[in-house]
């Protein structure tokens, strides 16, 4: 198991735009996919970008297991793990998505709360596309092609902005409805990070 440092805002590393993966099935790509599964299973998190480990590849992996779940039926459907850091949140297959394209169904969006492992400690409210498609790669190079709604639609859309060196702060558009996990939910026992 090995757990890579997450780099945090503020960092040049993750304004950059990641270079598409050309070859799949390779000893190197399996590496950093175990490495970025470790990594998000021990912060705790609903996804991971490379870039967040430093490596500017379009590689995105994210799965969530709801609450209402019993970790035994998590374990037996492979569907990532319960995530404290989203006690509210909707089951998310645990995906890996390389070269991904993202095209929103229609123009509806909706505000929700979002927080990331680059920006520890802070939630903010980010207004995404409530209906997405999102095509690429699993690790193999076969096709994935999901239509996806809520909060799995809302988890893709984050990850894929790091992709291209976007942070969820710079989509907040009040500012009111950004800062720290404990001040924004007082008595809510979230995860700093």
């Amino acid at each position: 198991m090995t757990v890579r440092t997450v780099l945090r805002m503020g960092d040049a590393r993750l304004w950059e735009v990641s270079k598409p993966v050309e070859n799949f099935a390779t000893a190197q790509l399996r590496e950093l996919l175990q490495d970025m599964r470790d990594t998000m299973h021990a912060m705790d998190g609903a996804g991971l970008a490379a870039p967040q480990i430093g490596v500017a590849l379009r590689v995105v992996i994210f799965g969530v297991q709801a609450a209402s779940t019993s970790s035994g039926q998590a374990a037996a459907t492979g569907s990532g793990q319960t995530s404290a850091r989203y006690p509210d949140a909707d089951s998310v297959p645990e995906t890996v998505l390389i070269n991904p394209v993202i095209t929103p169904i229609n123009d509806q969006t909706e505000p929700g709360w979002e927080g990331c492992l680059s920006v520890p400690g802070l939630r903010g409210e980010v207004e995404r596309h409530s209906h997405i498609r999102y095509q690429g790669y699993d690790e193999n190079g076969a096709l994935i092609d999901r239509v996806v709604s809520g909060f799995h639609a809302r988890v893709v859309q984050h990850e894929c902005d790091h992709l291209d060196g976007i942070l969820y702060p710079m989509r907040i558009k009040d500012l009111t409805r950004f800062g720290y996990t404990a001040e924004l939910f007082p008595g809510r026992d979230l995860p700093d990070e």
